[in-house]
């Protein structure tokens, strides 16, 4: 399982993973509960790999984030989602301390802790994520 991918759905709860193509779409499979359904144009879908983070100077890439988690948490499983709005926001500043607070809400950091949370599950491995795509995205 690679981050490119793992995509999230919107209206479906979690992530993801893309097995193959078909003539109207793509066929996903759910990591949560491992059903697999085409998804197609009518559905909108974001590749993890695509997302990025707003911070004051940069937007970073999630993968980066999720990166750092995993060094942080050595590939288990982070903090709850679930946990209060003061605390996710700290645990956030020690993954990305500049991140921009005025346009990363808790809904956001609480999104990326689930994402985090179920790859952990699966044992997703954190380390084998590129901190930089290849140069043809530079181009």
């Amino acid at each position: 399982m690679e981050l490119k991918d793992i995509v999230a759905i919107n209206g479906k709860p979690g992530l993801h993973e893309i097995k193959a193509q078909s003539k109207g779409g793509i066929i996903v499979e759910s990591l949560i509960d491992g059903k697999k359904f085409p998804v197609t144009v009518t559905h909108n879908i974001s590749a993890l790999n695509e997302i990025a983070i707003y911070t004051y100077e940069e937007e970073i890439p999630l993968r980066v984030v999720l990166k750092s988690i995993g060094e942080k948490e050595n590939g288990k499983e982070a903090i709850s989602p679930k946990e209060s709005g003061k605390v996710l926001t700290s645990y956030f500043r020690e993954i990305l301390p500049n991140f921009d607070e005025e346009r990363v809400y808790t809904s956001n950091i609480k999104k990326v802790l689930q994402w985090y949370n179920l790859l952990a599950s699966k044992n997703f491995d954190f380390t084998a994520i590129k901190e930089e795509e290849q140069e043809t995205e530079e181009a």
